[in-house]
């Protein structure tokens, strides 16, 4: 047989994959967000301001944050499969137990340790599929990963939201780590085993200390271009979420939490974005993609200014849309470019700078909200889009080869 070149769309193999990576993005993004519908409950029960309630996701992503890299180095020890699966199961065993912790101080280390564990997935799937997929349809598979975070962001809040307004959100978050433990086990017994990568075969670069193989990365102008994608577009995107429930529940809107609740259906925006900007950046380029989705989450993001329900309801879906086709584009394409010794370093960065960014900036910007209320948070995420734009404008590739 010849040398494996990665699987094909329309083989069962290539099915499988994109089915328990998708089940995988549900079991990691549910539990990574599934504080974030109640946060204003969060903060009564607890007596706290929204920044501080906001750290129950902050110290998620934070958690994750931290821990890519060294799940990119146990991905090449241990194998990429092995790793995701530890990944998710010691991550749903956590989430049974966060929520019923007795203190706020417990809680949010239950969620640290959380997000330590939930790190396995975004730090390997995207090498993983690298590996695995045929070069001229990774674009389009890492669309379809992203669809399934999506999709798990979404289900994550739905579940939670309505137990709020019940007076029960520990239940609601206890509910969604019930629905990723559900989710884990199918990803484990759909994933096919790698054929890409083993662990331990003797190739020049397993041998690389772990500090030569991120430095690769870190060297390279459009690899330090992408992970600012992530770190500023995700942290602009994740404050919005954050503090978009203490908008609606107070004047002029009002609305109950259930029917805050619903707003993350705008959720599904990115699940139909993700997978179409994969397909547009296979076939006219990702940097004229990226570009062109960053500037669509800006103009939902000023949409979301005007006082009426409707306007930030089509800013919310505008704005979802846009993020979730950038950082699929970005996400797919920094393994794509990287050393192939040290690929899975390269997501792995990637991910640091995303959940750096929403671990901060989900903080950060709620005393913006505070001090000058919504207004005075969207012009500071929309400051952070027109960095991102200016830094892919500068350091990204204007014509890329194919593969890359």
């Amino acid at each position: 047989m010849g040398e494996f070149t990665g699987h094909l769309p329309g083989s069962t193999a290539y099915r499988r994959i994109l089915i328990a990576l998708f089940c995988a993005g549900i079991a990691t993004f549910a539990q990574l967000y599934s504080t974030q519908a109640v946060l204003p409950f969060i903060a009564d029960g607890y007596g706290v301001t929204p920044a501080t309630a906001a750290l129950s996701v902050s110290v998620a992503t934070g958690g994750l944050a931290i821990a890519v890299i060294a799940w990119s180095s146990v991905a090449d020890r241990i194998g990429r499969v092995p790793a995701m699966g530890i990944g998710v199961i010691a991550a749903t065993l956590l989430g049974l137990g966060a929520p019923f912790a007795p203190t706020l101080g417990i809680f949010l280390a239950s969620r640290l340790l959380e997000g330590v564990a939930l790190g396995a997935v975004p730090a390997i799937a995207l090498a993983y599929l690298a590996e695995e997929i045929d070069g001229r349809h990774t674009a389009s598979a890492a669309g379809s990963y992203i669809a399934g975070t999506t999709v798990g962001g979404l289900l994550g809040r739905l579940v939670a939201g309505p137990f709020g307004d019940w007076g029960q959100w520990r239940w609601g978050v206890f509910a969604v780590a019930v629905l990723c433990l559900i989710s884990a086990a199918l990803f484990i017994a759909l994933i096919p085993r790698a054929r890409g990568f083993t662990p331990g075969r003797d190739r020049p670069h397993t041998g690389l200390p772990l500090w030569t193989k991120l430095a690769r990365n870190l060297r390279d102008r459009r690899q330090l271009a992408l992970y600012a994608q992530g770190f500023l577009l995700m942290g602009g995107f994740v404050a919005i979420y954050n503090y978009l429930g203490f908008r609606l529940l107070a004047p002029p809107f009002l609305l109950p939490l259930w029917a805050v609740s619903l707003l993350f259906l705008a959720y599904l925006a990115g699940t139909v974005a993700s997978p179409r900007a994969g397909r547009l950046a296979s076939e006219h380029g990702r940097r004229v993609v990226l570009l062109g989705s960053v500037a669509i989450m800006a103009a939902g993001l000023a949409l979301t200014l005007i006082d009426a329900l409707w306007a930030v309801m089509v800013g919310l879906l505008v704005l979802t849309a846009g993020f979730f086709a950038a950082h699929s584009v970005a996400s797919g394409w920094a393994p794509v470019i990287a050393d192939p010794a040290a690929r899975s370093q390269a997501a792995s960065l990637y991910y640091l700078g995303y959940y750096a960014g929403s671990s901060l900036f989900g903080w950060a910007l709620g005393f913006a909200y505070t001090s000058a209320a919504w207004p005075g948070l969207v012009i500071g995420v929309l400051a952070m889009t027109a960095l991102a734009a200016l830094l892919a404008l500068t350091w990204l590739p204007r014509v890329v080869e194919s593969g890359s």
